[in-house]
C-alpha cells in the first residue's frame, strides 16, 4: 500500500465526511474509496504520533459498515478496549483534529464520552463491552426507548472472564443486543488458552473425526478425481470449522449465531447488519478480519504494530532511539539470568509478553512461561497457587492492569503470605495512552496490604539487586517500575541494597528531597540548581515503599528544616502520605513537610515531560516548591 506523506488535504473523500450522516448516501464503491483513504490516514498519523495500528486498520470496513447500516448516537456502538477506535473518530467528525491525536490537548486513542456524542461508553480496559452494551440495552428497555446497542469485541478480549460474565447475563435477560465479534484470531499477544483452541479441540471430536474419515475414503476411491477432492477437503478444514462448529458455544448462551463472515466485505457486512437490525433479543455477528490490514508491515508483525511509537511509513523501522534500554527490557533480562540459576522461576503474563519484557524468556524457557490471556484476576490466583506448591512465580503486568486484580492480591496471596512477585511495569505517568494507562494508584492500593513488600529501583542494578532480593524472600513482594528508559546519570550511582533501607545520594542541611525510581532523577536535577540558589539540598533514594526506612526518616528530620516527598501517584494514600503518617505517630513537629504527587483527578493524555511539568514533579516543580518554601 502506498501512503501518503503530503497534507491532509489528500484525503479529499475523509474531508467531506462530518457525521456517519454522510457517508449513508455513498456508494459500494465510494465507501471502499472512503476505506482506502482511512487507512492511508491512520498510518501516516501513527507514523507521527504513535498509538495503536494494527487493531484499527483491521476493523475500518466494519467500522463503516456499522455506521452505515445504524444510527449513531441513538444507537449505540461500544469498542471493547478502544484500541480500534480510530476509523470510528474520523468519520465522527474528529478528520479535521486527528492530527492532534494522543497529544496533549488533543483527542484521545481510545472512545471518551466527554469527547464526542458518538463515543457511548468510555474504554480502555479489555473485556468490558458486552457488560456495558447490556446495561445500555436494559436501560433503554426500562425507559422505553427504542435504540439498537451494539458491543465490538475482538476475539483476544473473549480470554477476559468479564466478556463471558456478560454473554451470560445477556442470554438471561434476553434484551436486544448485538455482539460483534472481531475474529482475527490475534490481541496483543497470541491468544492462548480454552477458548482460543475450542474449535480445535471440537474438530478433534469422535463423531467428527469418523465423518472425516469416511469422507476421504469415499473421495479417494473415486478414479482419477477422487484424490483432488480429498485434498480440496483438507484445505477446507478450517472453513469448515467456523461453519460447524463456533456458533455452539454462543447459541447455549441464549445468542442467535450468524457467520462467520467477511469483515473486509463491506456489501456483506451491510447486509448483515441490516438483516439483524429488527432482530430481537442478543445477536452474534462473528466477523473474520485480518489485523494490521492494509499495510505490509503491520500484517507481517501484528503485535509490534499494536501499540506503536513513531515509525518510518516505507520502512516500518522505529524513528525513536534503538539504544535507549526501558525497565522492561532489563526486567526481561534479569528475569532470564535468575531462572538459569533456579528451576522454580516461572514467569506469568496477561497476554503482554512483548510489553512486560517477556519474550526472552519465554524464548528461554517456553515450559516456564505462562500467557493466561487477558486475565488478570486468574493470573494472579494462579500464582498463589504456584507459590503454594514451591515455584517461585513472578507476575509481569501493568500498574493500571493490575487494579483487576486487586482481590486477588489481598485474599490469595498477601492473606496467605505466599510468596509470589508482582513485576509492575508501567508505573506512573504512561503519557499518550492517558487515563485509562497511567499507573498513578498502584502505591494507594497496594501500601495498605499487610505482608506486602513494595520497593522501586532507581537502574538497572537496582532492578537485578531487587529481584534477587525479592526471590530470596518468604513472602509477597511487589517491584514497582516506569516506562521510562533508565537515566545515564542514575546508572553510576550505586549502593548496597538493603531490606527497607534507603540511599542517601546527596547530603543536604536545608531540605531533604526523598524520592524512588524515576523520580530521584528529577530530585537530583532540581538540588543541583537549588545549589546554585543558595540552598543546600539533600536527595534520598527511599527504594523501599515497604517497609518505610522510618530510622533515616526521623534521623533527616532532625537535620533539615523541610522534607519534600516526590512521587508518580496520587497524593491519597501515596508515599508522602505514608511519610506524614510516620512523622505523626513519631510525634515530630520540627520539620516542615511538603508531597508532590498528582491531585486528586485523572490525568489527560500528553507526553510524560509535559504531565510531569504540569503537575509540578519535574525538576523545575520540585525546585519552585523548595524555593518557596524558604522564601517564606
Amino acid at each position: 500500500m502506498t501512503v501518503s506523506n503530503g497534507s491532509d488535504d489528500y484525503f479529499s473523500r475523509l474531508s467531506e465526511i462530518k457525521s456517519p450522516e454522510d457517508i449513508k448516501v455513498l456508494s459500494l464503491d465510494e465507501l471502499s474509496e472512503l476505506a482506502h483513504e482511512i487507512r492511508d490516514v491512520i498510518i501516516k498519523r501513527v507514523s507521527i504520533n504513535g498509538g495503536h495500528l494494527a487493531s484499527s486498520l483491521g476493523v475500518i470496513e466494519i467500522t463503516l459498515a456499522l455506521h452505515y447500516v445504524f444510527r449513531s448516537p441513538v444507537d449505540k456502538i461500544i469498542w471493547d478496549v478502544g484500541h480500534q477506535c480510530y476509523p470510528h473518530k474520523l468519520i465522527t467528525g474528529r478528520f479535521d483534529r486527528f492530527h492532534t491525536l494522543r497529544q496533549h490537548g488533543g483527542i484521545s486513542g481510545f472512545p471518551r464520552r466527554d469527547e464526542n456524542p458518538h463515543d457511548a461508553f468510555g474504554t480502555g480496559h479489555s473485556s468490558t463491552s458486552i457488560s456495558a452494551a447490556l446495561g445500555m440495552a436494559e436501560g433503554g428497555y426500562r425507559l422505553g426507548r427504542y435504540n439498537k446497542v451494539i458491543a465490538v469485541i475482538g476475539d483476544g478480549a473473549l480470554t477476559g472472564g468479564l466478556a463471558f460474565e456478560g454473554l451470560n447475563n445477556a442470554g438471561h435477560l434476553k434484551r436486544d443486543l448485538i455482539v460483534v465479534l472481531n475474529d482475527n484470531e490475534m490481541s496483543i499477544s497470541k491468544n492462548v488458552g480454552a477458548l482460543s483452541s475450542y474449535l480445535t479441540r471440537a474438530m478433534g471430536s469422535s463423531i467428527y473425526q469418523k465423518l472425516k474419515k469416511e469422507t476421504k475414503t469415499i473421495f479417494e476411491i473415486i478414479p482419477k478425481v477422487g484424490g483432488h477432492f480429498s485434498k480440496l477437503a483438507q484445505r477446507t478444514e478450517d472453513t469448515l470449522k467456523c461453519f460447524f462448529i463456533p456458533g455452539m458455544l454462543f447459541e447455549e448462551l441464549g445468542f442467535t449465531y450468524m457467520g462467520p463472515v467477511d469483515g473486509h466485505d463491506i456489501a456483506g457486512l451491510i447486509d448483515t447488519f441490516e438483516s439483524v437490525k429488527m432482530q430481537q433479543g442478543p445477536v452474534l455477528i462473528h466477523a473474520i478480519t485480518k489485523k494490521g490490514k492494509g499495510y505490509e508491515f503491520s500484517e507481517m508483525k501484528p503485535s509490534r504494530f499494536h501499540g506503536v511509537g513513531p515509525f518510518e511509513t516505507d520502512t516500518g523501522e522505529p524513528k525513536k532511539c534503538v539504544q535507549c534500554t526501558s525497565f522492561s527490557e532489563i526486567f526481561g533480562k534479569a528475569l532470564t539470568e535468575a531462572a538459569k540459576y533456579n528451576p522454580k522461576v516461572v514467569a506469568i503474563t496477561a497476554a503482554m509478553k512483548e510489553g512486560t519484557g517477556l519474550r526472552q524468556f519465554a524464548e528461554a524457557f517456553p515450559g516456564r512461561f505462562y500467557d493466561v490471556g487477558i486475565a488478570e484476576q486468574h493470573a494472579v490466583t494462579f500464582a498463589a497457587g504456584l507459590a503454594a506448591s514451591g515455584i517461585k512465580p513472578v507476575v509481569a503486568v501493568y500498574s493500571t492492569f493490575l487494579q483487576r486484580a486487586y482481590d486477588e492480591i489481598i485474599h490469595d496471596v498477601c492473606l496467605q503470605n505466599l510468596p509470589v512477585v508482582f513485576a509492575i511495569d508501567r508505573t506512573g505517568l504512561v503519557g499518550e495512552d492517558g487515563p485509562t494507562h497511567h499507573g498513578l494508584f498502584d502505591i494507594s492500593y497496594l501500601r495498605s496490604i499487610p505482608n506486602l513488600t513494595i520497593m522501586t529501583p532507581k537502574n538497572s542494578i537496582e532492578m537485578k539487586d531487587m529481584l534477587t532480593l525479592a526471590f530470596k524472600l518468604a513472602t509477597p513482594c511487589a517491584i514497582r517500575y516506569s516506562r521510562d528508559t533508565v537515566s545515564d546519570e542514575l546508572e553510576g550511582i550505586n549502593s548496597k541494597l538493603e531490606l527497607g533501607k534507603g540511599e542517601i545520594i546527596r547530603d543536604g542541611t536545608d531540605v531533604a528531597i526523598l524520592a524512588s525510581g524515576q523520580s530521584v532523577h528529577y530530585a537530583l536535577l532540581a538540588a543541583k540548581r537549588l545549589e546554585g540558589s543558595g540552598v543546600s539540598a539533600g536527595v534520598v533514594n527511599m527504594r523501599f515503599i515497604k517497609p518505610l526506612d522510618g530510622d533515616l526518616i526521623l534521623k533527616l528530620s532532625q537535620k533539615v528544616k523541610a522534607i519534600v516527598t516526590v512521587e508518580e501517584n496520587v497524593t491519597a494514600g501515596g508515599f508522602g502520605s505514608l511519610v506524614l503518617e510516620f512523622l505523626n505517630a513519631s510525634d515530630v513537629t520540627n520539620v516542615k513537610v511538603k508531597v508532590l504527587g498528582i491531585a486528586d483527578k485523572f490525568v489527560e493524555h500528553g507526553r510524560q515531560e509535559i504531565l510531569r511539568k504540569l503537575y509540578g514533579i519535574d525538576d523545575e516543580g520540585i525546585y519552585q516548591t523548595v524555593m518557596g518554601i524558604f522564601s517564606k
